[in-house]
């Protein structure tokens, strides 16, 4: 049985998790592990492929068929989909919409539960969803939730668009997020809930660099491990 750590880090988008994943995965020497970007991908794949996304028999088949890479570069982890880097082309509004609507079938999540827990190996892994520490890695030694204001993380994703010199407007981007929290908290299967042995964080009126003290300082006190930062 391995001995790996797994630091489950959960929440809708728009709460801070990627920073914070890379910043803890980097400070631990952990591997990472972006689930939502599976989803994304999954999202990507199906349209490239000329399929419909309310086929749920077709998803769940090319979800079993995904060849999904992550690899580490200075600017951050890209996604490759059969060597392709698909990075930019997953991180749109369209793409996160896409993601959502597929995280919902029961089938696509069985099809890509083994696959993500195939991404824990020693000495530890960082991983970034909506259900690591409720279904994928329900025994994980630290869970942490973020949560923030769909108008903060709408503001949040204007300014991130608006610096890639891309239009932005928040009345639109507030509206597809309410919508993409109503589908994820009230799925069926795996809903966007807290753990309830999770430490949840609110991360709306706090900086990434309070939101990483609050996550190291619940690691050390869960694993007793020493992280020099």
């Amino acid at each position: 049985m391995s001995q790996a750590i797994v630091i489950a880090v959960d929440g809708p988008s728009g709460v801070g998790k990627g920073e914070l994943t890379r910043r803890l995965a980097n400070v631990l020497g952990f591997d990472l592990l972006d689930s939502g970007a599976i989803y994304r991908v999954l999202g990507y794949a199906v349209r490239k492929a000329g399929l419909a996304l309310f086929d749920e028999d077709s998803v769940a088949q090319e979800a079993k068929l995904l060849n999904l890479s992550f690899e580490c570069f200075d600017d951050g982890v890209h996604v490759f989909l059969g060597g392709e880097d698909v990075s930019s082309q997953i991180r749109t509004e369209e793409a996160g919409n896409n993601a959502s609507k597929v995280a919902a079938y029961p089938s696509v999540r069985q099809a890509l539960l083994e696959r993500q827990r195939q991404f824990l190996k020693e000495p530890g892994l960082v991983a970034d969803g909506r259900d690591m520490g409720t279904v994928v890695f329900p025994r994980a030694q630290v869970k942490i939730f973020l949560d923030a204001s769909a108008e903060v993380r709408a503001q949040r994703r204007c300014l991130q668009l608006q610096a890639k010199g891309q239009k932005a407007c928040f009345e639109d981007i507030v509206k597809e997020i309410a919508e993409r929290d109503e589908r994820d908290r009230n799925r069926p299967v795996a809903p966007l809930v807290p753990a309830s042995d999770a430490l949840v964080i609110d991360t709306s009126a706090m900086s990434i660099e309070e939101v990483f003290k609050a996550a190291v300082d619940y690691i050390v006190e869960k694993t007793g491990l020493k992280i020099d930062l």
